[in-house]
Order: C-alpha cells, then sequence, then structure tokens
C-alpha cells in the first residue's frame, strides 16, 4: 500500500506540475508582444462573436492561439463582452494587450478639424464631408440651443458654441455626442482661457462676448490685430455708433440663401436685423464660432482710441480716430487700390 501511495504521489506531483507548466506557458503565450509586418485594421460588426473575432485577428497575426484567448476570455475576464467598433493594432502588441482593448471597447478614432469662423451650417457641412454624422441629423442636432441654456438663454441654436478644434472620433460616432464633444470644449476652453480675461465689474453675459468675438473672428486675420478690432467695436457700441460690419450682413444673407459672394448698395440699406449699417448694437446673435484668440479679444478689447478700420488687402488693417482720416485710408485702400488693378481704371461695381 505505501508504494502505491507512492506512485500516485508521484503522478499527482507530475501532474500538478505539469499543469503548472501548461499555465505559465499559457500566460506567457498571452502577454507576448507579436511583431506583424503592418498595422492591421478590423471593424468588429454588431452581434458578432468573440470567436470570430479572435479567428480574425489570429490569422493575420495580431494574436496566436483563437482558443487560448477566447479560454482567458471566459474564464479570467468572465466571458467580458467584446465591444463592436473599429479597431486599429499596432505591432509589437500582445494578446492580453487586444483582448484589453476590445473588452474596454478601445477603438480606433480619426482627427476632424473645425476651423475657426465657420457658421453652423458650414460646420454641419465639413463634419458630414469627413464622414463623421449625417449633414440632417447634425443639423437638428446644432439647433438645440439646450445644451447652452445655462450658459445663454437667449440662444436659439448653437450658433457660435461649436468650439473650433481638432478632434478625434470613433466612425459611427452618434450626432448627439459629437454635438456633446463641440459644446463641452467651448466650456472648458471658456473657462480656462476666457473668464479670467474678463475685467472685474465687466462680467458681460456669455451672449455678448461671444458675439462680439465671432465678430473679431470675421473681421481679423492677425491674432495681433483681434484685440484692436475688438477695441473699435468696444468704442461703437460704448458711444452708439453702428458697428458698420459686413460680415453681419453677409451673415444675414446666407440665413436668406441670398450671399452670392457680393454685397451692394441695397443690402446696406436692406431693414433686416442683421444689417448692422442700419441697426445699432451688437446683431441678434453669433454670426460665426469664434476660436481661443478672438474669445480672448473680446473678452479684454485693446485700450485705443479707435473707432473706424478698412483691410489693406494683405490680411492686415489700417485703424483711424476721425471719419475724415477713416475716408482717406479708404480711398487709399480700396478705390485707388482696386481701381489700380481693373483694366479700365474704373472703381468696383457694387
Amino acid at each position: 500500500m505505501r508504494r502505491v501511495a507512492l506512485v500516485l504521489a508521484a503522478g499527482l506531483a507530475a501532474l500538478l506540475a505539469g499543469a503548472a507548466g501548461l499555465a505559465l506557458w499559457a500566460r506567457q503565450d498571452l502577454a507576448r508582444p507579436r511583431a506583424y509586418p503592418a498595422p492591421v485594421e478590423i471593424v468588429v460588426e454588431r452581434g458578432e462573436t468573440a470567436r470570430a473575432v479572435l479567428e480574425r485577428l489570429a490569422a493575420r497575426g495580431v494574436i496566436g492561439s483563437p482558443r487560448l484567448a477566447r479560454l482567458y476570455l471566459g474564464q479570467v475576464l468572465g466571458g467580458a463582452p467584446i465591444h463592436a467598433g473599429e479597431y486599429r493594432f499596432e505591432p509589437p502588441t500582445s494578446t492580453l494587450q487586444v483582448l484589453d482593448r476590445l473588452v474596454r471597447g478601445a477603438v480606433a478614432t480619426h482627427a476632424v478639424t473645425v476651423v475657426e469662423g465657420l457658421t453652423l451650417d458650414e460646420t454641419v457641412a465639413a463634419l458630414a464631408a469627413a464622414g463623421f454624422g449625417d449633414r440632417a441629423r447634425l443639423r437638428a442636432e446644432f439647433a438645440h440651443p439646450a445644451r447652452v441654456a445655462d450658459l445663454d438663454p437667449a440662444a436659439t441654436d448653437l450658433e457660435g458654441y461649436l468650439f473650433p478644434d481638432t478632434y478625434r472620433f470613433p466612425r459611427g460616432i452618434s450626432e448627439d455626442a459629437i454635438a456633446d464633444a463641440l459644446v463641452a470644449n467651448f466650456r472648458a476652453r471658456y473657462e480656462r482661457e476666457v473668464r479670467p480675461l474678463v475685467a472685474r465689474g465687466d462680467e458681460r453675459p456669455v451672449r455678448e462676448l461671444v458675439i462680439l468675438a465671432s465678430l473679431v473672428e470675421k473681421e481679423a486675420r492677425l491674432e495681433s490685430e483681434r484685440p484692436l478690432v475688438a477695441g473699435v467695436y468696444a468704442n461703437r457700441l460704448r458711444r452708439g455708433i453702428g458697428l458698420y460690419a459686413d460680415p453681419t450682413l453677409i451673415y444675414g444673407l446666407k440665413l436668406e440663401g441670398r450671399w452670392d459672394g457680393d454685397l451692394r448698395r441695397r443690402d446696406l440699406a436692406s431693414d433686416s436685423p442683421w444689417n448692422t449699417y442700419r441697426t445699432l448694437g451688437l446683431p441678434p446673435g453669433p454670426i460665426c464660432s469664434p476660436g481661443s484668440a478672438s474669445l480672448a479679444a473680446a473678452a479684454r478689447p485693446a485700450d485705443v482710441p479707435y473707432l473706424y478700420f478698412v483691410s489693406r488687402n494683405d490680411g492686415s488693417h489700417v485703424f483711424a480716430e476721425t471719419l475724415a482720416e477713416h475716408n482717406r485710408n479708404v480711398d487709399l485702400w480700396q478705390r485707388r487700390y482696386f481701381r489700380a488693378r481693373r483694366p479700365d481704371g474704373a472703381p468696383p461695381a457694387r
């Protein structure tokens, strides 16, 4: 009996040693980084089984044994589900790393840039053209002002609050998630970069600041001039002088579907609420999405005496304190400038 017991004990010890060795091998295999020739992109479809996904990954060299991976997924990770979506794996990766990403749903993301100065509709078009969202559904989401109601109770949509920046979104992201991301970015950047610039005692409503910033965004191309342009508008508002801002007129024409790239005299005489040649004060709302520099300029306009500015046609402007000085600048930089460039020497028609 004693000999039999010894044999059984030896056999059990060998079995346990073998099991331990097998477990060690399995763990090492799962943890071993695998080098494959190039990044591998796959799309996990909704309802696709873990077995099918793991076999596809094994066939492309991203993981080792799909059976071992499935065993680890079921026994160690408790049968955690694999999330649908687009994945990109770059060598070297281990099976454990791959499983971790699949279980967390760490899908691939793609960059899309919303540039400064786009209107709400232009932002919709840019995102849809880049493959992020359906145009009609994006427009519907951007039409809901509830996302900014606490910041701007008068907002009728998200114009001005779709912060221009480079975003990384997964393919298939929902339109409401895109709207949430753009507005959340506005909130974060406003609190971090803009609110600290507002002078004590000058806590204007966010809406007014964003409207002013949107005008600055459309008028100033040089960052150094943004505070100057904001200063001119602030001076005119303070003195009750019309803003005379072409971009507000253009925005109104875009809303009406009548903008063809040229402002005419009849447009300057229109009774549109966006016509700041005839209507005093700020326009009814933001006219585009301002970036950080324009928001900062609106929060702290330059303390300058200027009431006028006109383009030099190279991205810069010349500023003036008096109407007489401004008229001379207009003659030099608009009438003479364009007359010299027309074959017949005539001023541009409007």
